[in-house]
């Protein structure tokens, strides 16, 4: 398969809808080209140092490109080849999602067991330095660029924290990232835990087996899928993953600039195990693919969204091969759920709004949460029905449901402000994680209901 047909979210076929762009006079422009013309020949002449062309040219694609959304990009030869080996499940580097928010670069979140996520890189840092060099003014494929390299070798980040007195330097020694997308475990006699960390090209066919291999040792009565800090992947993939457990119906539909052009994505036959209750844990941090599949099986009534409000990526992008090892990643389409919403901005609002920590011990974890999600990124889509946006909601319904958890916080100690660093790393342990089994309880509440309602 051509890496143009498997990139982040899906790609769609190219198309530049012509006769749909705006229709400029032609005079209007050639007055737009002899503009450019002027300008880079003036500079070419005029600049205090020589400059090559190449570069002059390429530096006003990538302005021109940074003017459109913050998932719409030029890449450069060294950029295009790393994407083209991303969606292959392994890569080098220190294993961070980046973007800007507030002309700051941020994570959105560390891969997990990256480098980035064993030194306790959490999403929200501002990585204000790499090796010493401030990153204000950095395009997010240059700051790709400067934090990968020889793996073994080491990239020093300075990051700053919200809640942290000063700033702190990170040495991360780059390594090739294989991202085990899977893990798996009982956590109880009939109640599994599936974590999937990616939507790479064998996120289906791995969650598929580590459902079967549960099964082994012993019949499933609920299943958590864990879907936090999960920042994406492949589109067919998430249509796979959500056909395990719907087997008919809309998965996702994506619609460009001819809104009569709508591709749908229907659930594949044969594949779904319809009869399994299910919970699905989701955060600020999970994006993009695994919107998808929360969405779908939220729409279709298939699953419990637990957590809290998705990162709201709700866009298609298509990878352009432009010759010379370069390319063009270009925003071409939103998709939209089963019932016809946009997740754009507003991301996939939970059944159920879950603290990530018991409020009674977050005075211990000494934990600043400062989530960006997508409406935080520089030029980001609209939504187009407009509105609130979930995360608004979710705290609303935080402060409706969970009254009686400032006075706890209070009673605990915790303060709004700590300057000592955390660098722990994050860990996914499903028996002691809060969320997971606090979500268990409700998974297991399923089957008293179910006995209540048939008796």
């Amino acid at each position: 398969m051509k890496f143009s047909q498997v990139v982040v979210l899906g790609l769609m076929i190219a198309n530049a809808h012509a006769a749909d762009a705006p229709v400029l006079n032609r005079n209007d422009r050639y007055k737009n080209l002899e503009l450019f013309q002027k300008v880079l020949q003036f500079v070419e002449k005029n600049y205090v140092d020589p400059v090559q062309n190449d570069a002059l040219l390429n530096g006003a694609i990538k302005g021109m490109l940074e003017t459109l959304d913050p998932h719409s990009n030029f890449l450069t030869a060294d950029v295009y080849r790393d994407m083209k080996i991303d969606t292959s499940g392994k890569f080098g580097g220190v294993g961070i999602e980046v973007g800007m928010k507030d002309e700051v670069l941020t994570v959105l979140a560390p891969l997990e067991d990256s480098p980035a996520w064993k030194a306790g890189v959490l999403p929200g840092d501002k990585i204000v330095k790499i090796n010493g060099e401030s990153t204000k003014g950095y395009s997010l494929s240059e700051a790709v660029t400067k934090m990968r390299g020889k793996n073994g070798s080491t990239v020093n980040l300075t990051i700053y924290r919200k809640g942290w007195g000063a700033f702190r330097t990170l040495p991360l020694k780059r390594q090739e990232i294989k991202i085990r997308s899977v893990r798996s475990e009982l956590l109880e006699p009939g109640f599994g835990y599936v974590r999937l960390s990616s939507f790479n090209e064998n996120a289906a066919k791995d969650v598929k087996k580590a459902m079967e291999g549960l099964e082994k040792k012993e019949k499933l009565r609920g299943l958590i899928f864990d879907l936090r800090m999960n920042p994406g992947g492949l589109l067919d993939q998430a249509v796979d993953v959500a056909s395990l457990f719907i087997d008919e119906g809309i998965v996702v539909s994506t619609i460009g600039r001819d809104p009569e052009q709508k591709e749908i994505r229907n659930a594949r036959k044969g594949m779904a195990r319809k009869d399994l209750p299910l919970v699905i844990l989701v955060n600020s941090s999970t994006a993009s693919a695994a919107e998808i599949v929360a969405a779908a099986l939220q729409d279709h009534h298939r699953a419990m969204i637990i957590g809290d409000t998705t990162f709201g990526k709700g866009s298609v992008q298509t990878i352009i091969d432009l010759g010379s090892e370069m390319g063009l990643k270009l925003t071409i389409a939103r998709y939209f759920t089963p019932n016809g919403v946009s997740i754009q901005e507003k991301g996939v609002v939970p059944d159920i709004f879950l603290d990530e920590y018991d409020p009674k011990l977050l005075a211990q974890a000494k934990i600043k949460k400062d989530a960006t999600r997508e409406r935080d990124l520089k030029g980001h889509l609209v939504n187009p029905s407009g509105g609130k946006n979930g995360d608004e909601f979710s705290i609303q319904e935080l402060k409706d449901q969970n009254k009686g958890r400032v006075k706890e916080k209070k009673e605990s100690g915790m303060s709004d402000e700590d300057d000592t660093p955390d660098l722990s790393p994050i860990k996914f342990n499903p028996k002691e994680d809060y969320q997971t089994q606090q979500s268990l309880r409700y998974l297991k509440s399923f089957e008293v209901f179910k006995k209540i309602k048939n008796e």
